[in-house]
């Protein structure tokens, strides 16, 4: 029997400032830079992580790059989801940093709730509950639970 040959699947966005990327994932989300690669005397391209979590970012090299200059809407149909112990206790982190995170919501039995990095990608924090579905953050904290 042959060991299991698949091991990680990271997101890998392609972003049109890495400069204001990173200061949104290592300041806003807490993320820290694993590797970098700057062949040019700054970061072009860099794999983050924090706790099991990874991703990469990448900025083109070139201002022609058509990731610079698409009217398309950027991350349409993608969407991350990272599975947390206590996507609450993120939620509250992020929002003190002041981050543009959605309410909170029940759905499929887990908190969930969403925040867009500059580049528009959508990264959701979901962890198990047992409070009734779509039940919002709000109604859940006035109701003093």
């Amino acid at each position: 029997m042959n060991p299991p040959n698949l091991k990680l699947a990271v997101p890998f966005f392609g972003v049109t400032d890495m400069e204001k990327s990173l200061d949104f994932y290592v300041r806003g989300l807490g993320f820290t830079l694993k590797h970098q690669w700057t062949p040019r005397g700054k970061i072009e391209w860099c794999w983050l992580t924090r706790d099991g979590v990874s991703l990469m970012l990448q900025e083109p090299r070139s201002e022609t790059d058509p990731l610079r200059n698409s009217s398309q809407t950027k991350a349409f149909g993608v969407n991350i989801c990272v599975q947390c112990e206590d996507a609450l206790a993120l939620y509250r982190e992020f929002k003190a940093r002041h981050l543009p995170v959605t309410e909170p919501f029940v759905g499929n039995n887990m908190w969930v709730f969403k925040v867009r990095d500059p580049d528009g990608y959508p990264l959701e924090f979901e962890s198990p509950t047992e409070v009734p579905e779509e039940t919002r953050y709000s109604e859940f904290v006035s109701a003093g639970k």
